[in-house]
């Protein structure tokens, strides 16, 4: 395990882990618009490999092994034993059996490739060296071989995050990773926003034909708006800053409740709260 991600990890493996337990409905369902239209880019051919980096529960990497079928793989990595362990007690149940899970740090570990593509649904965004996670992707392709990630667009495109972040810091003393020993999520859910940064650190990891589509769409946040506001306090850039605030952040929880309250209400629709949302469909390819 690369020692930039220790924190990480640690976070992942805990405080986050359980946190995403908690909220599994919105992390997987409702977030899910993004990856589904992802997923019909990639047109997986039966029999193929796939890596899916930072597979989470492993929704995704089960429907990938069902688009390539029984002769074909997908194989989910993330560096969170909980999360892997969950994923495959829930494929085993599903009773898919061309789909593993393994836990390693993407940065530097043997990924067991070749494989013919390789997917990610926000599941690149927290590396602490991301270029070099992309160098060992990249080496554990196939010549030829096509790598898709969703990453999440600038955080003024995502107002149900940005805005609850401004909210949040307005009330909340704001505490730098530096400023304390609590785990906490890394580089942070728009580590990846910048188009132009994303293609440079592409290209120097060796990827060739690079490019970024913006895909915008509503994703739904919370079942009522009381969801949503307890979603938004726990996880994301304003649950971050009020857990590592430590007793500050909770003693301010009363004033926070009610600023989301505002920002989140005008979400609401009979199904649900629906948020506007942006991210990035980042296509690369290994080259022959």
């Amino acid at each position: 395990m690369d020692s930039g991600n220790r924190v990480m990890v640690a976070a992942w493996n805990t405080v986050l882990y359980e946190k995403f337990c908690r909220f599994r409905h919105l992390v997987v369902e409702g977030l899910s618009q993004h990856s589904d239209a992802a997923l019909r880019r990639c047109r997986f051919a039966a029999g193929e490999r796939v890596l899916d980096v930072g597979c989470g529960f492993g929704s995704t990497t089960q429907r990938i092994a069902m688009s390539v079928g029984p002769a074909g793989e997908a194989v989910g990595w993330d560096c969170a034993e909980n999360f892997a362990c969950a994923a495959e007690a829930d494929a085993r149940e599903n009773r898919i059996p061309n789909v593993s899970f393994v836990v390693g740090d993407v940065q530097v570990d043997d990924l067991r490739g070749p494989y013919d593509h390789a997917f990610s649904s926000f599941g690149t965004m927290f590396f602490a060296s991301p270029g070099t996670a992309m160098r060992n992707v990249r080496d554990a392709l196939k010549p030829g071989g096509a790598f898709m990630q969703v990453v999440w667009r600038r955080r003024q495109e995502n107002p149900w995050l940005y805005d609850s972040e401004q909210r949040v810091k307005a009330i909340v003393p704001v505490v730098s990773h530096d400023e304390t020993e609590q785990v906490h999520c890394g580089p942070g859910p728009f580590s990846m926003a910048d188009a132009d940064a994303v293609s440079a650190m592409l290209r120097s990891a060796g990827f060739a034909n690079i490019t970024l589509e913006r895909h915008d769409c509503d994703v739904c946040i919370g079942r009522d708006l009381d969801d949503a506001v307890d979603f938004a306090m726990e996880l994301g850039p304003a649950g971050e800053i009020i857990r590592l605030a430590g007793e500050e952040g909770e003693r301010r929880k009363p004033q926070v409740m009610v600023a989301l309250r505002e920002v989140l209400a005008p979400f609401v629709q009979p199904v649900g709260v629906w948020a506007p949302s942006s991210a990035w469909f980042i296509a690369a390819s290994n080259p022959t």
